[in-house]
């Protein structure tokens, strides 16, 4: 009797074009967790509330929500190929405008500058999920994008490590007295002037960096030749018909919601973990180094959880995973001090396979002609990253709430978004 053999990971036919479409993952993972700390930066430097500075996430995560889905009809009407092309392409040109923006030393340019970059990061992600999906069989998808993203934490790693040795040591307005408290608020106009000139520079320089490795990798891109897909997995559909077969696939919709939710958290556990540790004392590159721990965490979790996918099911992981990240949180709300950073810490340990099993999860069942508008709003959810930051900027400028630091009881925004994905973890696992 001859056994089936299981479908295979990634073919051989499309290992080289699946390498290089994961790399793209580690590439949005550096400017994302680059940009993070900068919101604690900006607040500093420019002299703005918790609440004005996470416009940074605003900008950032705003761009998504604005060119997902004409990132979509963009791949329908050419290709993946052409869809990263564009997107690295607009993704150099928002990393170059720091230039500008840092001569102007105007915050809104900072803004602009980041909503364009992620214009492109819109299309690398509406493009490079779905295609890393259609590299293989629909048996073995929602493993091989779990594969995929274990490097995005690595190119978070990186930005991470740039922002914590590079940037945040760098910055003249971080200085403190012996009391450990900043100095810059009592500094002349003048001596603002130096240091915002010097740590604008500072912020400034990494980005002119990454937009120059984004041109590299879009020639080696337009030089390789890769499957078209898109095209040929796809049949040809109208626009009006996709958004119908979506919207009545209640795992998909529902899907999108937990994705929402999902990117909410990440953000918020990702840009207060130095507002948190402020709280505590401890100064911005120093508690960058918590950043990095938790990001190391989440990769190594990630890998983890990829290998338990071989005889867990997903669903059932993703609620486990849920309810874990929810106890945690609950440790970050109401243990003031060392152990409460810990908790906030030990989140990314349960974040770790949230986004990619929700977004497998989610286009399971869809058509592939729908594939990749079903995508583009799977990327528009990222907009969640965008809504609420600013909102836990705004309790955490109460600066307490009852016994509480209004830092600590923040976090039950997040604590809220766990919920949701757990809800959804179970609900798609007993329905199927």
């Amino acid at each position: 009797m001859k056994l089936e053999n299981k479908p295979r990971l990634v073919e051989k036919k499309y290992l080289v074009t699946f390498i290089l479409i994961t790399s793209l993952f580690a590439l949005w993972g550096f400017a994302n967790d680059i940009t993070n700390p900068m919101v604690a930066a900006f607040q500093t430097l420019m002299e703005l509330s918790a609440a004005k500075a996470s416009m940074v996430q605003f900008a950032f995560y705003g761009g998504y929500a604005t060119m997902a889905i004409p990132a979509a009809l963009f791949i329908r009407r050419f290709s993946y190929k052409s869809g990263i092309l564009l997107g690295l392409a607009l993704y150099a040109t928002g990393a170059f405008l720091f230039i500008p923006a840092a001569a102007y030393q105007e915050f809104t340019f900072f803004c602009i500058s980041l909503y364009i970059l992620t214009f492109g990061l819109a299309f690398l992600e509406t493009t490079a999920n779905p295609f890393i999906l259609s590299l293989g069989s629909k048996e073995s998808s929602t493993r091989r994008l779990n594969l995929a993203q274990a490097f995005n934490p690595m190119g978070s790693l990186s930005g991470m490590a740039v922002a914590s040795l590079v940037v945040l040591p760098s910055l003249w307005s971080d200085m403190r007295n012996e009391a450990g408290e900043q100095i810059f608020q009592t500094l002349s106009e003048a001596e603002k002037a130096d240091i915002r000139l010097h740590d604008l520079a500072v912020i400034r320089n990494p980005y002119v960096i990454l937009g120059i490795v984004v041109l590299v990798m879009f020639v080696i891109i337009a030089l390789k030749k890769m499957p078209d897909t898109a095209r040929s997995n796809q049949k040809r559909s109208s626009a009006g018909g996709t958004l119908s077969r979506l919207w009545r696939n209640v795992v998909y919709r529902e899907g999108v919601v937990a994705q929402v939710f999902y990117v909410a958290a990440q953000i918020m556990v990702w840009t207060f973990i130095i507002q948190y540790a402020d709280n505590l004392g401890i100064n911005k590159a120093v508690a960058q180094r918590y950043n990095i721990l938790a990001m190391s965490l989440f990769l190594c979790s990630r890998f983890i959880s990829t290998f338990l996918m071989k005889y867990v099911n997903s669903r059932m992981l993703l609620a486990i995973f849920g309810v874990g990240a929810a106890l945690a949180t609950l440790g970050t709300i109401f243990i003031v001090g060392k152990a409460g950073l810990y908790c906030l810490v030990a989140i990314s340990v349960f974040m770790s396979l949230m986004f990619p099993t929700i977004y497998g999860i989610a286009l399971e069942n869809v058509d592939n002609e729908d594939t990749t508008l079903g995508a583009a709003f799977l990327v528009m959810a990222i907009v969640g990253g965008a809504l609420m930051p600013p909102l836990q900027g705004m309790i955490i400028d109460l600066g307490s709430v009852g016994s509480l630091p209004a830092v600590n009881v923040s976090f039950a925004l997040p604590l809220l978004c766990f919920a949701v994905i757990t809800t959804y973890g179970l609900r798609t696992y007993y329905r199927r």
